[in-house]
């Protein structure tokens, strides 16, 4: 279903700064592939979730959509889950929501604002 680049699977589980370089190649059920860069990994509600940004054949974004996977890893190569429950996507967007108010919580207090 995908294939993590630019990190070497590094990112996966672990807290390395990849400086938001690492891509993912998801294959769709009817065969697409999108290019996706991640935005983050993190958990909500005890499990782990993965934040993808799609990427057009410019590397850009001009939609603002990002998807939102459960994941886990098997021998370092990441395996993603759709969320099919209501009540755990609202979590895992729940979650999400938090990490994005923590960045720009972050950025201001840099001054990066």
């Amino acid at each position: 279903m995908s294939e993590l680049e630019n990190c070497g699977g590094s990112c996966i589980g672990c807290e390395e700064d990849c400086g938001g370089a690492a891509t993912m190649t998801l294959t769709l059920d009817d065969d697409r592939e999108i290019e996706c860069q991640v935005v983050t990994m993190y958990k909500a509600a005890g499990k782990n979730y993965i934040a993808l940004l799609p990427l057009d054949e410019n590397g850009k974004n001009f939609d603002g959509e990002v998807y939102i996977y459960r994941y886990h890893s098997e021998n370092g190569i990441p395996v993603l889950e759709n969320i099919e429950d209501d009540d755990e996507y609202e979590a895992a967007s729940d979650g999400f929501d938090e990490w994005l108010d923590s960045q720009e919580f972050d950025e201001y207090i840099s001054g990066e604002e």
